[in-house]
């Protein structure tokens, strides 16, 4: 695993949309979205705009500049309406960051490498301060497959579970028994975290995650193996 240390500055550019995390509450979720604009400052914009009601917690823009809109004690606008392992209060749990790229409507691209190389040091920056496992570092397509592709199949989570943030199964995991197959493949889904209401939706968010050459919406073998291989690693 590298080490790496948070060394820029965050700027702070706040945002007044938010409110309190319920009494008590833990953070224990990490969203990653990207912000589905042209710029990075019209993302910066429409997350202090009060009308738009939206926010995050951060925003990384794509030269690996971090700026900080909420403070991480807040609840923060990002998941909307979400679920992951049978919880729906994913922004009264969560922190949020956004990473600036144009997404799947403007032009969807690559992320830089310096963009990336910052998103793992704030990444493992917060969960230093927060207990939240690696199973609850999703994207937003994760937590609302029917509504949301970000932060999408260019994404490479595989780095990010490498360098300790989020999840993976290793490789001496990958010696599967076949357990999973199309009669249970819906309750294996479930079990790792998905909503499954959607199926056909669930499976793309799987795949956007874990198999993003695929994104067809088609369970096959690959998929089942990956799958049990997630599972029999928690």
């Amino acid at each position: 695993m590298i080490e790496r240390k948070l060394t820029n500055k965050i700027i702070s550019f706040p945002s007044h949309n938010y409110n309190e995390r319920p009494p008590k509450s833990e953070i224990d979720m990490l969203v990653i979205h990207y912000t589905g604009m042209p710029e990075a400052l019209q993302a910066l914009d429409r997350m202090c705009n009060p009308t738009a009601e939206v926010s995050a917690h951060y925003l990384i823009d794509e030269k690996g500049q971090i700026f900080q809109l909420i403070s991480e004690d807040k609840r923060a606008w990002h998941a909307g309406i979400s679920s992951w392992r049978n919880n729906s209060d994913i922004n009264d749990r969560s922190i949020g960051i956004e990473l600036a790229n144009p997404g799947h409507e403007f032009g969807y691209q690559n992320f830089p490498k310096r963009q990336i190389d910052k998103l793992i040091e704030l990444a493992k920056d917060i969960i230093k301060r927060h207990p939240i496992p690696a199973r609850n570092i999703i994207g937003h397509s994760d937590a609302a497959p029917t509504r949301k592709k970000d932060p999408g199949e260019l994404f490479d989570w595989h780095t990010l579970a490498l360098n300790g943030v989020g999840y993976w199964p290793k490789t001496n995991e990958q010696n599967t028994t076949g357990q999973i197959n199309v009669s249970n493949f819906e309750s294996a889904l479930q079990e790792y975290g998905y909503d499954t209401t959607n199926l056909k939706a669930t499976i793309v968010a799987f795949q956007r995650h874990f198999l993003p050459k695929i994104c067809n919406g088609h369970p096959n073998k690959e998929m089942f193996e990956m799958l049990e291989n997630l599972i029999t690693g928690l």
